[in-house]
């Protein structure tokens, strides 16, 4: 029984407007970008944020803005471990970030697609793979096929906002 609870993975749940989606964390190979989405997932940050970036035959983005635009305060910035030897399937999450490989703080995205080009390879920094959906890949790709304009300084907004409800780490 021990060992079967030393397998158990981390499943963090976002609750949205347009359903559920489970995403699978993997601490043993993104050990630093987990603890810190798990952290931002635990105390409520992404409760009210929206999809602000979707990018049909790419990503869906969120992670820290709401409806209004404005972006959420954040933590410091993490490491970047996109060398960790995952990669950026369709299906998986990753931390979105800055020009600065260290910039990422709580801003993500699902690859709607595999997206080799945001693995690091020589000359490329890459995106960090921390984790995959386990459940809900056809509300990503529901997201994915919405109408989407500006708002703000923002493309790629959706024109109906879809809303993370709800944010945790299942038990």
């Amino acid at each position: 029984m021990s060992i079967a609870m030393s397998e158990m993975s981390e499943i963090v749940i976002f609750e949205t407007s347009m359903g559920v989606i489970e995403i699978e964390m993997d601490r043993e190979n993104a050990p630093i970008t987990v603890e810190n989405f798990v952290k931002y997932a635990s105390n409520g940050f992404f409760d009210g944020t929206v999809f602000h970036r979707v990018i049909p035959g790419f990503v869906v983005q969120g992670g820290g803005h709401l409806p209004d635009c404005t972006q959420k305060q954040t933590r410091a910035p993490i490491k970047l471990e996109a060398d960790n030897g995952l990669r950026n399937y369709r299906g998986t999450i990753s931390m979105a970030r800055t020009n600065d490989p260290n910039s990422a703080t709580s801003q993500f995205f699902l690859n709607l697609v595999d997206n080799g080009n945001l693995n690091r390879s020589p000359g490329n920094d890459g995106y960090a793979v921390f984790g995959k959906i386990t459940t809900g890949m056809d509300v990503v790709d529901r997201i994915a096929s919405v109408r989407t304009g500006g708002r703000g300084m923002n493309r790629d907004w959706p024109i109906e906002d879809i809303t993370i409800k709800r944010a945790y780490v299942k038990n």
